[in-house]
């Protein structure tokens, strides 16, 4: 019994990855916001919503498969991590499940509340004043909105499932030991980054490039355990 979910997890890692990398490409095309957001007037924004909200909605629906995805690939190593030590397993799929939660909040919110602001706020109806004091809040772009500040808590909760699980999988192959190693990198520097954005040394413009530029390690890490899969479970059989 523990074999064959041993290998279905596996093999449910393997998948994962591989829609999380797919998905990580589309979003490259598919807008997320009115574009040079961060210095975007609010009537621009508007006035983008609402001429672009298929494409903006799409864009947000592609967000949340790639996050499922890749919170799915960082459970199931967790699931091996677990295997070595069970308390830090389960610990490193706990951080997991909050950052999930922390990340899909503001992704919904960007499918479901964000177009209706903009819609509200152009058509001049009921409640536009509120949605006028609300869209700035939920600003997608600008790194200390309270919609960014969700997602940078789901990054900082990936990155303690990393610095819990990192050195549990770091065994076998080289390219096993290049995911350990890549995953404990952005666990390490995503504390470090945490650390200098509270005592001043990173402006607010440039909060994207940086953290976003450490995350881009998960990616390479999620392609790495693409074949960190398949091999294991190739072994099985």
């Amino acid at each position: 019994m523990n074999q064959v979910l041993d290998s279905q997890i596996k093999t449910f890692g393997f998948w994962s990855a591989i829609i999380a990398i797919v998905t990580t490409v589309v979003s490259f095309v598919l807008p997320l916001d009115v574009p040079e957001g961060y210095s975007a007037a609010n009537a621009d924004r508007v006035a983008w919503l609402v001429e672009n909200r298929n494409a903006f909605v799409a864009g947000w629906v592609n967000q949340i498969i790639s996050m499922l995805s890749l919170s799915a690939v960082l459970f199931c190593g967790a699931w091996l991590a677990g295997t070595k030590n069970p308390i830090r397993g389960i610990l490193a799929a706990g951080f997991v499940a909050m950052a999930t939660m922390a990340f899909f909040i503001p992704k919904f919110i960007a499918i479901w509340t964000i177009p209706f602001l903009a819609e509200a706020i152009s058509t001049g109806g009921a409640g536009a004043e509120m949605a006028s004091s609300l869209l700035p809040i939920l600003n997608v772009s600008i790194p200390f909105s309270l919609y960014t500040s969700f997602d940078y808590l789901g990054f900082w909760l990936y990155s303690l499932y990393a610095l819990v699980a990192a050195g549990l999988l770091y065994e076998g192959n080289l390219i096993t030991k290049l995911s350990s190693i890549t995953l404990g990198l952005f666990g390490v520097l995503y504390q470090i980054l945490l650390l200098a954005l509270l005592t001043g040394g990173i402006a607010a413009a440039e909060i994207e490039t940086w953290f976003l530029g450490v995350a881009l390690l998960l990616v390479l890490h999620v392609v790495l355990m693409v074949i960190v899969f398949k091999k294991t479970e190739a072994k099985k059989t």
